[in-house]
């Protein structure tokens, strides 16, 4: 039977995929550890990965990428919010389907690879019932603590809720266009806050930026200040646009989104 390999490297992924005839099917599944409906999807793919049993040549292949550890591979796909499947043929994508639906998964699979209709295939999970978006927000859970070194300094006092609201407020409108990134520009540290600069970047926009890795009240009281609860998040004087889908979004609807903060905005004289 065939199983759901987990990409390793971008060699790897290329490896895996020059492997395939040009009419087999490759199921690509965007994860990332954070999120929820992700956990929920593997369980969905590993079962009807074994479903299919493995031949020579394949007939269909099932691969499963960490989004964040992987940019170029996400943004090879238009990856924007988690989890995300892909199905490529002949290094062309011919369907995605976007959320945690497992009926939708498995009917998009069928129908490119023929089975539909097939009978005594197992069940599959139930959908969580939560939305990609909402269900985003879970992190990676703590390690296990640490004991302090010797002479270390003593820990800050923990804020108030409002004290970290006021310093929030003051925060997102530090610049007319604030983003809230895992990392920084020069060096993001996930997929989605890199495709987020790059987007910046082509419009050349001037913006001000945060690393919420370094400071954890900001990370998680951003969440709640916001009513957005995963990074990054944009900011526009004061305002919450939202996250890499909702930019492009905007993007999309008005190209000239980003104009007023572009740093190459001309003047122009008015007609003679």
């Amino acid at each position: 039977m065939s199983t759901l390999h987990e990409v390793t490297s971008e060699e790897d992924f290329t490896t895996q995929l020059s492997a395939l005839p040009p009419t087999a099917l490759a199921a690509l599944s965007f994860h990332t550890p954070w999120a929820a409906p992700c956990t929920q999807m593997r369980t969905v793919l590993s079962t009807l990965a074994s479903t299919y049993p493995a031949t020579t040549p394949p007939s269909i292949a099932f691969l499963s990428i960490n989004a964040e550890d992987f940019p170029d591979i996400s943004e090879q796909y238009d990856v924007t919010a988690v989890p995300f499947l892909a199905l490529v043929r002949d290094k062309q994508v011919v369907e995605t389907v976007s959320g945690s639906d497992p009926v939708k998964v498995r009917d998009a699979i069928e129908r490119h690879v023929g089975r539909g209709g097939q009978a005594d295939q197992p069940s599959i999970p139930p959908a969580l019932p939560v939305t990609p978006r909402a269900t985003a927000s879970q992190d990676v859970p703590n390690g296990p603590p640490t004991t302090a070194a010797p002479n270390a300094q003593p820990e800050p006092p923990e804020p108030t809720k409002e004290e970290l609201f006021a310093r929030l407020s003051e925060l997102v409108k530090a610049a007319p266009v604030m983003l809230f990134m895992k990392g920084t520009p020069s060096a993001p540290q996930c997929g989605f806050s890199r495709q987020v600069v790059g987007i910046l970047r082509e419009n050349g926009v001037k913006y001000g930026f945060f690393n919420i890795l370094a400071d954890e009240h900001v990370r998680q009281g951003l969440k709640e200040f916001g009513d957005w609860p995963t990074f990054p998040q944009l900011w526009v004087k004061g305002e919450l646009v939202g996250g890499l889908d909702i930019v492009k979004e905007e993007l999309a609807a008005n190209p000239a989104f980003f104009h007023d903060y572009s740093v190459s905005k001309v003047a122009t004289a008015p007609s003679a």
